[in-house]
């Protein structure tokens, strides 16, 4: 599975606009009065106002080159103050094995840079957003009952990243490990990594590169509709 558009809804969509496209210099797309969408690598992130309720916010992640994670580390530095856990501002996963960072954008969200050294690609230029992002890495998908979810996105082919079973208590990292994409299917009420968040189910859309759609309504229904 590959992340080829992601939408997600926000009650601050100036703010977003100016953080992600002034400030951290994302490619712009496309704009409306209520959206903009923006280029993460071979990926796009659309963020939409309309028809919002309440103040969403989600967790998601960028994977950006695997010899890039200290530069862009220190880029993102300059920008935005990064999230800490016990007086750490970066993680290191050795199963993976992968370099992390975190931060909060205006709405809340928190964002993820990942630099998976065995897998990603590596880069020779400085770090930038166009050139140092890859794609979008993951994305966390919240649903009460977790294991129907999950159930539902197997019927299009994405599966848990080691064919483990379902967990309606633990994260379900949804696809394929070689790639390093994943929807992380969890329960609402479980702290996000880095942040003091809350995990909640809010509305958003995902389409895959095979053009399969992954839909949360308003009404928190997972609908999956498989492409071609």
């Amino acid at each position: 599975m590959e992340i080829k558009s992601l939408t997600l809804q926000t009650r601050h969509i100036k703010e977003m606009r100016a953080f992600y496209v002034d400030m951290f210099g994302f490619p712009l797309v496309r704009e409306d009065e209520y959206s903009f969408r923006i280029r993460v690598g071979t990926s796009q992130l659309e963020f939409t106002s309309e028809g919002v309720k309440g103040n969403p916010y989600y967790h998601f992640a960028f994977n950006i080159l695997a010899n890039k994670f200290v530069e862009a580390k220190s880029w993102v530095k300059e920008r935005v103050e990064l999230n800490t856990r016990e007086e750490e501002d970066e993680a290191f996963f050795s199963n993976l094995p992968a370099h992390a960072l975190y931060f909060y954008d205006p709405a809340g969200n928190i964002v993820e840079f990942i630099s998976r050294h065995s897998i990603s690609k590596k880069g020779e230029e400085p770090f930038s957003i166009e050139e140092g992002i890859v794609n979008i890495s993951e994305i966390g998908l919240t649903m009460k009952d977790a294991i129907s979810a999950g159930k539902k996105l197997m019927t299009i082919g994405i599966h848990e990243r080691d064919n483990a079973p379902l967990s309606s208590t633990s994260l379900n990292f949804m696809g394929d490990r070689s790639k390093g994409i994943f929807i992380i299917l969890n329960q609402p009420g479980r702290e996000w990594i880095f942040s003091d968040k809350l995990s909640a189910t809010y509305p958003m859309e995902i389409v895959t590169a095979t053009n399969s759609k992954i839909v949360v309504t308003s009404e928190h229904v997972l609908e999956v509709y498989k492409g071609q």
